[in-house]
């Protein structure tokens, strides 16, 4: 899973993202005047839309302005409303200016991203007040402290100091948060009740410790704060001042809002009902259907066509499986090949530090085996580096089991493969092969990191994620590296296919939770029944299904999109056909809509054709 810090309405807040044009001494044609106007109005709605996202200016990097940096984004109703508002006349503008403009194709599939992006934003918006604000996967709960652990930096004594007001006004802006989830929960839009006590345990671990009290240590934010700065080279009583202003701060501002998100969150869990399927929602059929068209960024697909694609993978991927138990020659059937890999000691490592270090050195040795081959299959290559980490304890009770963070624009953060090692018995071994693909490489940091490093494109090219394009692209990267000559060992192979069983079960279960009115029960039953996960997994993924609907199905119809695409291109071209001016083509303009993406490949086809 590609995991970003959880910033509302973010593509909505920044506007149509843009990259500089730059300036040429000589005569320009047509289409270049009408591509670098069109640059200038990227660039204008960038520069504004980051001077109203101070915090993803933090998660890029972006440093320079320390009024920004001491900052939190804006979360009012008011600023909402300014947002779709602003978005709406943004494109009206851009439509009116560019749509019949001379435009080169660079520029043109710029224009069709932006509309795409803009009317995509939009059309979330209507159903904003649908969206659980807290749940035990996401929320603002967790984000706030993760963006300041994780991603504001402390190089000097103005850092801290744009760090402790972000600590001032912690409580003002979680408090909002807290407003929208009382409001949304008045309106009958509230959390399933399983959520309840992790929101809780996890608010109550971020005010534990030093200086609330409770509990032993230091608390996760008092911890950061006090190791970030002990680091700088300063007097020490430049340094005892921050603390002492930080330990007020913590007190004053962020434990009354905790304690308030706590008291709310238990109230709330007494009212939540048996139900988990978002149709229980107000609006929830024509919210789950704007969730489908969201995260497969197509609107053709609806919950009954879904579903019953899932089931058609489930029964695909269970036949290969069993050509695999033929040949490690397992007696039994596919369930009871599911339970011997679920309980046998021998496809765990030992939950111990020995064990956790064994699967990061072994995952990371997967990954260094994918780069070695990399050059053969694709022709661009991320320039950033990447790291194998274990997940850190501040955060591990919410993470999932694995997901990748991409690395900072400037390349002075590498991109991270992050493994939740709480529980070794959630890491089957036979799997870890195929998740080094899917997170590493040549997977979500190839994606993610290529978008990035992009020359000469606006900058919602490198940084706009769509899960159908990006999720799909990691399923893919697994499957690739079956093509590349990864999975020798079949176990190894099995988990590979596992993975798939896995995704294509999700379509199966979302559907039938949101659409079909499952039972969190019926959910896992079928995901027992149908994958070799284990039951702990299973339970937290149905979990996160139910709480971030649509999002799932995402994986699998993107996978299938774009093997379909390259099958398109092998079957066009013949012996043309080459991985690496493919990968190119999909690889190389960002998380492009499917729509969009299946316009590039048939261009790329027609390139080579005409050469």
């Amino acid at each position: 899973m590609f995991k970003r810090i959880q910033f509302a309405g973010l593509m909505l807040a920044l506007g149509l993202l843009a990259a500089c044009s730059t300036q040429q001494d000589r005569a320009l044609a047509p289409e270049e005047v009408d591509a670098q106007a069109l640059d200038a109005f990227f660039q204008a709605q960038f520069d504004a839309g980051l001077a109203r996202a101070p915090e993803f200016k933090t998660y890029l990097g972006l440093l320079d302005d320390l009024d920004a940096y001491g900052r939190w984004n804006d979360v009012s109703d008011d600023a909402r409303v300014a947002d779709i508002e602003r978005t709406r006349n943004t494109l009206a503008e851009l439509r009116t200016r560019f749509a019949n403009a001379t435009l080169p194709e660079r520029a043109r599939v710029s224009y069709k991203f932006a509309e795409f992006v803009a009317e995509n934003s939009l059309q979330q918006a209507a159903f904003d007040d649908q969206h659980y604000v807290f749940t035990q996967f996401f929320g603002p709960h967790t984000d706030m402290s993760t963006l300041l652990i994780g991603y504001h930096k402390v190089e000097t004594v103005a850092h801290a100091e744009a760090y402790l007001r972000r600590l001032q006004s912690y409580g003002d802006v979680l408090n909002i948060h807290i407003d929208s989830a009382e409001q949304r929960a008045a309106a009958g839009v509230l959390p399933p009740a399983f959520a309840y006590p992790v929101i809780i345990e996890t608010s109550q671990g971020l005010i534990s410790g030093a200086p609330f009290g409770a509990g032993e240590g230091d608390s996760p934010l008092w911890a950061d704060f006090a190791a970030k700065v002990d680091d700088l080279n300063v007097e020490a009583s430049v340094k005892a001042d921050l603390k002492a202003r930080a330990k007020q701060a913590l007190l004053n501002s962020v434990k009354p809002a905790y304690d308030r998100l706590i008291g709310v969150m238990t109230a709330q869990a007494a009212q939540a009902g048996p139900d988990d399927g978002v149709w229980k929602l107000p609006r929830g059929e024509a919210y789950y259907q704007a969730q489908l068209a969201n995260y497969t960024t197509r609107d053709d697909l609806t919950a009954d066509q879904i579903h019953q694609l899932g089931l058609d993978e489930v029964e695909r991927i269970h036949e290969e499986m069993r050509a695999i138990m033929a040949r490690v020659k397992f007696e039994g059937n596919l369930q009871a090949f599911f339970t011997h890999l679920r309980e046998s000691d021998e496809f765990y490592y030992t939950n111990d530090e020995a064990g956790r270090q064994r699967y990061l050195r072994e995952a990371t040795a997967f990954i260094d085996q994918m780069m070695a081959l990399a050059p053969e299959y694709f022709g661009t290559l991320p320039k950033a580096a990447l790291e194998v980490r274990a997940v850190e304890p501040y955060r591990i009770e919410t993470a999932t089991g694995a997901f990748y963070e991409p690395g900072s624009l400037d390349g002075s953060r590498p991109g991270a493969y992050y493994v939740n090692l709480s529980d070794m018995r959630e890491l089957p071994v036979y799997q870890m092969e195929t998740l080094a693909y899917h997170e590493g490489a040549p997977g979500h940091h190839f994606q993610g990191s290529i978008a990035q490093e992009l020359r000469d494109v606006p900058m919602f090219q490198k940084l706009t994620w769509y899960s159908a394009y990006g999720e799909g692209w990691a399923l893919y990267a697994e499957k690739m590296g079956k093509d590349m000559g990864a999975f020798t060992d079949p176990y190894q192979d099995f988990g590979r296919l596992s993975y798939e069983v896995f995704r294509a079960a999700r379509l199966v279960v979302d559907t039938g939770v949101h659409a079909k009115r499952w039972t969190e029960q019926q959910a896992q039953q079928y995901m027992l029944a149908n994958t070799p996960m284990t039951r702990g997994d299973i339970e937290n993924e149905v979990r996160r299904y139910i709480v971030w609907p649509g999002q799932a199905v995402s994986y699998k119809v993107g996978m299938l999109t774009i093997l379909e695409l390259r099958q398109k291109a092998k079957d066009a071209l013949g012996d043309k056909f080459d991985y690496r001016a493919f990968h190119d083509a999909v690889l190389t303009n960002g998380s492009l809509p499917l729509s969009l993406l299946a316009e590039q490949v048939d261009a790329y086809i027609a390139k080579v054709l005409a050469d």
